[in-house]
């Protein structure tokens, strides 16, 4: 450990080295007495990530977080407690850590894993995360052999998809390599061992012709001119054993086992090298790539040969700069296969590439601000990736919803979708879901099916396409039929008329914001009840009023007919007049008129609800005359034990006061078990109401009585 600290003390400087010595010496204290499987103390594993860091250059604060990637999850220590000691930029990396160490990997497919890989990046607001959580995964490797065969292979497995590609994407080839031979060797053992071997039998056996070719180069670089370094450097175990398997060739059919490296200092050099190699040696057919002209995807650049030698030995010899070696090893940037827009994947490409050539200017992350500022938020994505509760990914459009993920599962699923659990937590189903998000659907086989509204909530265009095509499906006469009569009541209600308020344009406006392609279906959605009458009528009111210009509020003055001579109109005669079934006004009630395109004059009690939001302009005060004749209808409603009752004493009491009774309609209250009956009585005004009322409530075998609406 004090190896560590006097390592990290050379490398950082003074402001660095103490963060990092705090960061050291908090975790020491967090982790004490803890143990890893193996027996040994657990500081050692937080320890040895930063070790690996500071070996990648990495920041200060990046190299911090690794001191403490594990405190949150492992101890007592709190996000609070990390901000106070740290600030913000390391607990982010922290928090970070913590939170794609929570992800459960469980498929063994590659297309699944590639979404993991996405997922993994995704949930990174900071690339240094990744790299920390590699770094992390590496120690863990290397100590695998304590842990349970079944828990080797599992994590074996899971860093071969995972992690490895991760690593390699990032251009981070010593952490790639030394994962792959890792798991390697707990997945195929015998193999493993097999060409450990073999290889260090051959390379033993040839050392010689390796040191023939690597002597006969430096003369090249003699000759020209050109200083730098060659050596022989074996390939990876996991290489020459995917080549094995992908091309079924025994180990004496690969003939690069070791690549001869040539390190110069321009890319001028890295040709002329390349152009008198193949002078001394004939080159093999189809085996020469020119990866600086054309840099793979993970930017990698390097020029490749494979050569057959005067002596008879075929070697493999790369070629490249100090500069490309840096990132070849160490380098940062990598170009995603995100499905994005053309525009933003070209950005991406060009900030990673700046990236990269940053690091390999300024010799390290540690040294350029603008570096670690550029890090953050350079992934971009235009999909959400989510879980499902058994693991699987499943990719939606950004800003996806819970019943998007529903409709994406099955289209009986959404349809039956009643709620949502979105990491074990009920949440509403337009709630925006974010990447990593585990879903879980609530059903029910008793839902009627999805709502209009969900159209405005889904973002995918399957799950909307699906909502239609089952109101489509479900869109049968009787409904259509059905919500034609219901909203042909309620607007009558309302004192208007079905012409009247649904007309083109209103349709037009109203199937704006509610997704209706023709009458028919919105009339088969309120019949269905996948829309409330309420909702239609109210939009189709509200359209009306707008579109209705003040000065054509008078112009049936003109042309109304005479109404009712029970009411008077302030200041004009000659009107339609009639009263409003919505709260029945009668003599003696204080009143008001509601100025109606084609009916005049509609007379409302003025404590109509109806009346709430009503435009002030097309109210117009309204009286009762001095002599009115006419009759009119009341509502009251009577409680008592039975309906028999309730039935024979509202009877009796209306015959006495010589009423007459227009309508009934009974029901029993389920939770009082008494008798609840509505009455529509015809008078001549409010004073034979209020005495009806009063006999009614005197009467021992009725509970209650009052007036109603309508």
């Amino acid at each position: 450990m004090i190896e560590l600290l006097t390592r990290l003390e050379n490398t950082y400087n003074g402001k660095d080295y103490a963060l990092l010595k705090r960061a050291y010496e908090y975790a020491r204290r967090a982790h004490a007495n803890q143990k890893r499987a193996s027996g040994e103390e657990y500081f050692i594993h937080p320890c040895t990530v930063a070790s690996i860091l500071t070996d990648l250059g990495l920041d200060a604060a990046t190299v911090a977080a690794a001191f403490l990637h594990d405190v949150i999850e492992d101890t007592a220590v709190s996000e609070g407690d990390i901000r106070k000691e740290f600030g913000e930029e390391v607990l982010e990396l922290v928090v970070g850590v913590t939170k794609l160490d929570k992800i459960q990997f469980h498929s063994k497919e590659e297309e699944q894993a590639e979404n993991f890989r996405k997922i993994f990046v995704a949930m990174a607001k900071d690339i240094r995360v990744i790299i920390i959580k590699l770094a992390d995964r590496l120690h863990n490797m290397r100590s695998l052999n304590f842990l349970s065969k079944e828990r080797q292979q599992r994590m074996a497995r899971e860093t071969l998809e995972i992690f490895a590609p991760l690593a390699h994407r990032l251009g981070i080839s010593q952490i790639k390599c030394e994962l792959e031979d890792l798991c390697l060797k707990y997945l195929e053992p015998d193999f493993y061992e097999y060409l450990s071997t073999s290889i260090e039998e051959s390379l033993k056996a040839n050392v010689e012709m390796v040191d023939q070719v690597v002597l006969e180069v430096k003369d090249i670089l003699s000759e020209s001119k050109i200083s730098g370094d060659v050596f022989g450097r074996r390939k990876h175990l996991y290489s020459i054993y995917r080549k094995m398997k992908e091309r079924n060739k025994t180990l004496d059919q690969i003939y690069d086992l070791v690549a001869i490296r040539i390190i110069v200092n321009t890319v001028d050099e890295c040709y002329e090298v390349f152009g008198k190699i193949h002078h001394r040696w004939k080159p093999v057919p189809g085996r020469i790539k020119d990866y600086i002209a054309t840099p793979k995807p993970n930017m990698y650049r390097s020029l490749h040969t494979t050569v057959a030698t005067n002596f008879g030995k075929v070697f493999e010899i790369q070629i490249r700069t100090y500069e490309m070696n840096h990132a070849a090893e160490y380098g940062i940037a990598a170009h995603w296969k995100y499905k994005e827009k053309k525009n933003i994947a070209d950005d991406l490409d060009t900030r990673l590439t700046w990236i990269r050539e940053v690091m390999e200017w300024q010799g390290g992350l540690k040294d350029s601000k603008e570096f670690l500022n550029s890090l953050k938020g350079d992934i971009y994505s235009s999909e959400v990736l989510v879980f499902t509760p058994k693991g699987d990914v499943i990719s939606l459009p950004k800003d996806a919803t819970p019943l998007d993920f529903a409709y994406s599962i099955h289209s009986a699923v959404g349809n039956k979708c009643v709620g949502a659990k979105v990491n074990g937590k009920m949440v509403p189903l337009n709630t925006v879901l974010s990447v990593g998000d585990v879903v879980d659907i609530v059903t029910s086989q008793s839902s009627k099916g999805p709502s209009w509204d969900w159209l405005k909530i889904v973002k995918s265009s399957s799950a909307r396409v699906k909502i239609k095509q089952f109101f489509k499906r479900e869109m049968k006469e009787e409904n259509v039929r059905t919500g034609k009569v219901m909203l042909d009541a309620e607007i009558k209600r309302r004192g208007y008329s079905m012409s009247e308020l649904l007309t083109e344009d209103a349709f037009m406006a109203i199937s704006a914001k509610m997704s209706f392609n023709g009458q028919d279906e919105m009339f088969a959605s309120v019949g269905y009840g996948a829309v409330s009458v309420n909702q239609v009528v109210v939009k189709l009111i509200d359209y009306h009023r707008k579109s209705q210009p003040q000065q054509e509020v008078t112009k049936f003055f003109k042309t109304g007919k005479k109404g009712d001579g029970s009411v008077k109109v302030k200041g004009m005669a000659g009107l339609l007049v009639r009263f409003a079934g919505c709260c029945n006004p009668v003599p003696g009630d204080e009143i008001v008129g509601f100025i109606s395109r084609g009916h005049g004059v509609t007379v409302h009690r003025k404590d109509c609800p109806n009346l709430k939001h009503t435009e002030d302009d097309r109210i117009i005060e309204v009286s009762w005359a001095e002599t009115a004749d006419s009759v009119y209808n009341a509502g009251i409603k009577v409680t008592g034990n039975t309906q028999t009752e309730v039935l024979t004493t509202v009877a009796s009491v209306v015959a006495q006061l010589k009423l007459d009774i227009v309508s009934t309609n009974g029901r029993i209250d389920p939770k009082t078990n008494q008798a609840i009956v509505d009455f529509h009585i015809r008078l001549n005004g409010k004073d034979e109401l209020n005495n009806l009322i009063k006999k009614l409530s005197q009467e021992p075998k009725i509970i209650d009585v009052f007036r109603t609406a309508n």
